[in-house]
């Protein structure tokens, strides 16, 4: 799991920095048709991220959410402030007061958000984390200019060029999405139907938790979580795959992220977590 190199350092129970990628093993081909790659038709820049205390993320919108909604920030379950969720945990409603650095289009910090509340956060088949800040869409884009992102609500696509936006480093890293992988265990948790990068995504620790953007759309597709450092099998930082049969695979340097097309389906009116609502497929607590 990407987190940054002081958190490693500080205690075994905080994940570590990532490895440089090499290059992939070979594999079948994705499960999902493949399609080739269009020219970018948006700019993707730091605009909307932001930089956590031990992670990256970005101010996010779903196709249903208003202006005047309170605005999420999208980051990774491992993240979380009061420690990482456990196999089988989901935590909604908790108490926050965590702060967010609002990024410009350039990477400069601009502003300061805080959490009221975390509305969803689970290592449970994704790794997840969305927080309630104190502030609404239409107020940021008042006084700042910036707009969130926007989370595409249909599965994203093999072969789609894509974007990885750190917020902590102030990093973009620019690939392709490999494939997706059936499940994805590491340690004891285990992620369904996880984006597999192509070797350029070569993402570090403190990009956990940023945004994985369609270069073409703009939109948001998954949130960057992990990768296999030391090409061990199944293990903290060094995640396999795991076939519908049963099969494992390592690829050691290879990274990873989490689809999010699943979670608009779980927000209603005024971006309120119904983990009951129609189509809506996250763990439940």
């Amino acid at each position: 799991m990407n987190k940054p190199l002081l958190a490693a350092l500080s205690a075994v129970a905080t994940i570590g920095l990532g490895a440089t990628p090499a290059l992939a093993a070979p594999h079948s081909p994705a499960p999902h048709s493949a399609k080739a790659a269009k020219s970018a038709a948006v700019t993707v820049d730091f605009a909307g991220t932001v930089s956590l205390s031990n992670c990256s993320g970005s101010v996010i919108r779903f196709p249903g959410s208003a202006d005047t909604d309170p605005a999420l920030v999208l980051t990774n379950g491992h993240c979380l402030e009061t420690g990482m969720p456990s196999a089988g945990q989901v935590i909604t409603g908790q108490s926050s007061s965590r702060t967010f650095g609002l990024l410009n289009s350039a990477g400069s910090k601009i502003a300061t958000l805080r959490a009221n509340q975390v509305v969803y956060s689970t290592m449970t088949d994704t790794d997840v984390t969305i927080y309630r800040t104190t502030t609404t869409y239409a107020a940021i884009k008042s006084s700042y200019g910036i707009s969130p992102l926007t989370v595409q609500d249909t599965h994203p696509v093999a072969g789609t060029a894509i974007k990885v936006v750190s917020g902590y480093w102030k990093r973009i890293y620019s690939c392709n999405i490999d494939g997706f992988v059936y499940r994805l265990k590491e340690g004891d948790w285990t992620f369904k139907d996880s984006v597999r990068y192509t070797s350029a995504c070569n993402t570090i620790g403190g990009t956990s938790g940023s945004p994985v953007i369609d270069a073409t759309t703009g939109k948001v597709v998954a949130v960057n979580n992990t990768g296999n450092e030391d090409g061990e099998r199944c293990t903290v930082n060094n995640p396999c795959e795991v076939d519908a049969s049963g099969n494992v695979t390592v690829r050691q340097g290879i990274n990873y992220a989490q689809e999010t097309y699943n979670i608009p389906a779980c927000f209603t009116t005024g971006n309120k977590l119904n983990l009951s609502a129609a189509g809506c497929t996250l763990p439940k607590p």
